[in-house]
């Protein structure tokens, strides 16, 4: 079992919990005791309210039959497949249909993780917030629409991460460098760290 460890303010807003706690008959006590997803929902709900994010790009998935199909549409505007991304892309399902997905850009940072943080801590934590992961398909249609992507940028694709051939986990990333426009790949392993400054692109569900 993970141990958490806990900063001065941690501590402090714990022991408020705490003291503001009201009184709980022991029968709903226990109840809680014996359904921790439960109750870690409830504190979810009522300590992290849902937040307004800003929409970063609408990314049009669909249109493509295969993946031989993107990399032909990638090399004609003259954008870049990195080897292992392109192992990937062999792998990922695509849309039959072409629909629009509204993408958010988030740090490690802006997750709520200062110090950095393990990637499954990362999508776990995106989604007690609201977020979803993005379908594979985002990364190469993403690479496609962002034209005008500054240079020395460079944003991973949370997503379930894909066994390239030699069985590594990868992730689609977007990159520019001074003149080339990249769809490359890295290391999706659930416990391969990431700092505070890395940026992930997540998916804004679609409010029914």
């Amino acid at each position: 079992m993970e141990t958490k460890t806990y900063d001065r303010q941690s501590g402090e807003f714990l022991a408020k919990i705490a003291e503001c706690m009201p009184d709980v008959p022991a029968y709903i006590m226990q109840g809680w005791i014996e359904n921790p997803t439960g109750l870690k929902k409830v504190l979810v709900e009522a300590l992290l309210p849902p937040q307004k994010f800003e929409i970063w790009k609408t990314v049009r998935v669909g249109g493509f039959q295969n993946a031989e199909a993107i990399r032909k549409a990638t090399k004609k505007v003259e954008m870049n497949i990195g080897n292992y991304a392109d192992d990937i892309l062999g792998k990922i399902p695509l849309a039959a249909d072409e629909t629009d997905i509204n993408v958010v850009l988030m740090s490690v940072a802006d997750i709520g993780f200062k110090d950095g943080a393990e990637y499954e801590k990362i999508c776990s934590r995106a989604k007690e917030l609201g977020l979803e992961l993005c379908p594979a398909e985002i990364g190469p249609q993403l690479r496609l629409q962002y034209k005008d992507q500054p240079n020395g940028e460079w944003i991973v694709v949370a997503m379930e991460p894909i066994a390239d051939s030699d069985g590594g986990l990868g992730l689609f990333s977007v990159a520019r460098g001074v003149d080339d426009l990249w769809l490359s790949s890295c290391y999706g392993d659930s416990d391969d760290f990431w700092g505070s400054n890395y940026r992930f692109a997540f998916v804004l569900p679609q409010v029914k």
